[in-house]
């Protein structure tokens, strides 16, 4: 087996593993101990824990092997191979860090909706740029939209809210107006995050456009697509002022990719003329899929 492949999974989920372990603290260190309930299954783990003291990690594992069985059944078998590693490490991580925080990092309830907003949002963020999944109400939203024209997009929001406004009925404890208030802020921590996943996967997914001027062409055409496995177009132009004839070459690569491009000229020809524009979208093989 060859050593590159095996260090690139390595590297996806080390990096699956990082966000995971964001998702959890923000659960255990900034919305449990304040008793803010956000969405999906985690939610629903919260409100187990708040009502019996069962620890969000089993009732998060439970659950999501019991979709990801329901989901194996109504979608097939290939169903991911990441969703089910997700769901382990997810587990394991909150109930390690569960067992450990039992005071809550921040004792401003509102700025722990917000910094647990982020850190959750930043943690699936980067979870998905990886291709990988943390089960619970992505899983209830894909089987929804096999059997009936409804968004997954509007099936997890409509879950969340539900999931969210369920915390008044469960936190007894608290009088009317305390409970609709930890409500609120799970609303806030639940639209924070989703801004932070858009922000992450927005920034992730953002392409440029290459145009490289070189004598050296063939030899930077034939390094990008070897070293950076990115396509490339060569094309015929006319330097007008020295009007001589010369080759354009034409790449689109992600905005992180770019330095790597910079290397590759700067080592073969760093007097090579280079201009660099962010593109709308970038569609077909490599980049995204064209949706209808």
């Amino acid at each position: 087996m060859k050593l590159a492949p095996v260090l690139k999974m390595a590297r996806m989920y080390s990096i699956i593993v990082f966000g995971l372990f964001l998702y959890s603290l923000s659960w255990t260190a900034f919305l449990l101990p304040h008793k803010i309930t956000g969405g999906g299954v985690s939610g629903i783990g919260a409100l187990i824990y708040y009502a019996t003291g069962f620890p969000l990690g089993y009732t998060y594992f439970l659950i999501n092997i019991g979709l990801i069985l329901l989901a194996i059944k109504a979608l097939g078998a290939s169903f991911g191979v990441k969703t089910i590693f997700g769901v382990v490490a997810g587990s394991v991580l909150l109930s390690i860090l569960q067992s450990y925080i039992h005071m809550p990092v921040v004792e401003d309830k509102f700025l722990s909706a917000i910094i647990g907003g982020i850190l959750s949002g930043v943690g699936l963020g980067i979870i998905f740029t990886q291709g990988g999944s943390t089960g619970g109400t992505d899983i209830i939203a894909m089987i929804v939209n096999k059997y009936r024209n409804i968004s997954p997009g509007r099936v997890i929001l409509m879950c969340d809210v539900f999931i969210i406004g369920s915390s008044f009925f469960v936190l007894t404890e608290l009088p009317p107006v305390k409970r609709i208030e930890t409500i609120v802020y799970g609303y806030v921590a639940m639209a924070i995050t989703a801004y932070a996943i858009d922000a992450v996967l927005s920034g992730s997914r953002q392409s440029v456009q290459m145009f490289i001027f070189s004598r050296q062409y063939s030899e930077i055409a034939d390094s990008i697509t070897s070293k950076i496995n990115r396509g490339v177009t060569v094309i015929d132009g006319v330097g007008w002022y020295s009007k001589e004839n010369q080759k354009v070459v034409i790449t689109l690569v992600r905005k992180h990719e770019v330095s790597d491009i910079y290397k590759i000229i700067k080592e073969i020809d760093h007097n090579a003329f280079v201009s660099v524009a962010n593109v709308m979208g970038v569609y077909g093989q490599g980049f995204e899929r064209i949706r209808s």
